[in-house]
């Protein structure tokens, strides 16, 4: 977890994208969510969450711990929300001796690059759930993934940030996601490029480690959230899978958490 953008230029994620700006998408969510989970005030686990521009909103509805590999991400999460527990580490190996009523993750499964790495994030998702609980995913799925090129702008305290990025499909399984930052201050200009490696998997492939996992799954589109930044006649097309355990009791927790672990 050495990319420059979130680390060394993490501080750019506050001129990009204000805090408001997360409103809209994460109220999508927690309405979805409070459709699905029946207790009052639920505990809530968010893998890669970021830079906690999604949690300012989830904190008013749910007790949140964010976990994320980024110091420079979870530095800005802990100014910007101080009550959140955060958290460093993998989703797909950490182990928080905790679970929680939701898990959730809708910006950064396409990291996991392997079936084996979205099986042990879903599985370790799976461990950390409390009976009854909800899972929440936003994926692309490789039939409507197309390749694309975004541009993201910001200014603040004359600093200007400008991104470029070109979504590129390299094989059966993955893309590239390729950034060039140009950041002009006072003290001139700056260019940074960098090439991120994401996994690509078909609708079947996703519904197989669902099942697995032994979650029921409900789905929805979710297509607009990066309209506004999409160059040419791109379309960026996501899914929002909602996923409810399908055990009752703790005594059957147990025993699908050892058919799970035998996968």
């Amino acid at each position: 977890m050495n990319w420059i953008i979130y680390n060394e230029l993490a501080w750019a994620e506050n001129i990009l994208s204000a805090t408001e700006s997360y409103e809209e998408e994460t109220m999508v969510y927690i309405k979805t969510i409070e459709r699905y989970i029946p207790i009052q005030s639920p505990t809530m686990l968010h893998l890669g969450c970021g830079a906690g521009g999604h949690d300012f909103y989830f904190k008013k509805h749910f007790t949140v711990t964010g976990v994320d590999l980024s110091e420079g991400m979870l530095n800005l999460a802990s100014a910007k929300n101080p009550e959140i527990t955060y958290v460093k580490g993998d989703m797909r190996t950490i182990n928080l001796n905790k679970k929680f009523d939701i898990v959730i993750i809708p910006d950064s499964i396409a990291y996991m690059t392997t079936l084996e790495d979205l099986m042990a994030t879903m599985k370790n998702a799976a461990a950390h759930m409390n009976p009854n609980g909800v899972l929440l995913v936003v994926a692309h799925t490789k039939e409507e993934f197309r390749n694309n090129n975004f541009a993201y702008t910001g200014e603040k305290n004359n600093i200007h940030i400008t991104i470029f990025e070109n979504n590129h499909i390299v094989s059966e399984s993955s893309y590239e996601a390729t950034l060039t930052y140009l950041i002009r201050d006072e003290s001139g200009k700056r260019i940074y490029n960098e090439v991120h490696t994401l996994g690509l998997f078909t609708y079947d492939q996703w519904m197989d480690i669902f099942n697995k996992c032994q979650f029921k799954v409900d789905e929805m589109k979710l297509n607009d959230l990066y309209d506004k930044n999409l160059l040419e006649d791109g379309e960026y097309k996501l899914k929002l899978f909602i996923g409810t355990s399908i055990f009752n009791s703790e005594q059957n927790w147990g025993h699908i958490q050892e058919k799970i672990n035998s996968r």
